[in-house]
């Protein structure tokens, strides 16, 4: 399995290098690459309203950099504000079983909480939605152990509660969908 990860806008190298190794980590057999292009983020994804990007339509632009880069799946890496109608925000999405994934570094932030700068609480935060993002282009749903990192995340304590890594149930799936059986 390869995946590329493409950066969308101007987004911190270093943040983009650590969250590619720590898929490594995660995916141990799987190739991870950094693009060199940048996507610049669409406008016309941008609701003046709601002063955020909708996710889908960012999906749907990533979705062309899979064949392109010769990846099995592209994750999208932004600053800026994602949501989903029916839904204040959004830490990322994925096409289920699909090629691309996007998350967002906007609420990943603890400072965007009124908290003190905390580099690596930011970079585990990143690892973790960028994990779990990618566990969605595998077919993975939500998983009812809150330690897992397929958990949904209603809020950042529920990011920062599970781990970067996958429940046994989800692991099973992950080795047997990535061809690690």
């Amino acid at each position: 399995m390869k995946i590329a990860i493409l950066r969308l806008g101007s987004v911190d190298s270093e943040v983009v290098e650590r969250v590619k190794s720590g898929l490594s980590k995660v995916f141990p057999t799987t190739e991870c690459v950094i693009l060199d292009e940048v996507m610049l983020v669409p406008r016309d994804a941008y609701n003046v309203i709601r002063r955020q990007y909708h996710s889908t339509s960012l999906l749907m632009k990533i979705r062309e950099y899979v064949k392109k880069s010769g990846s099995d799946h592209v994750l999208g890496i932004t600053n800026v504000d994602l949501y989903v109608p029916r839904l204040n925000f959004v830490f990322g999405e994925a096409e289920y079983l699909g090629g691309a994934a996007i998350i967002s570094l906007c609420r990943l932030r603890p400072e965007f909480y009124g908290r003190p700068v905390n580099r690596e609480l930011f970079i585990e935060r990143s690892v973790k939605e960028a994990v779990h993002e990618l566990g969605h282009t595998l077919g993975l749903d939500h998983c009812r152990d809150s330690s897992c990192v397929m958990f949904f995340s209603n809020s950042i304590l529920d990011t920062d509660r599970k781990n970067v890594g996958f429940c046994e149930k989800c692991s099973s799936l992950v080795m047997a969908r990535s061809g690690r059986t």
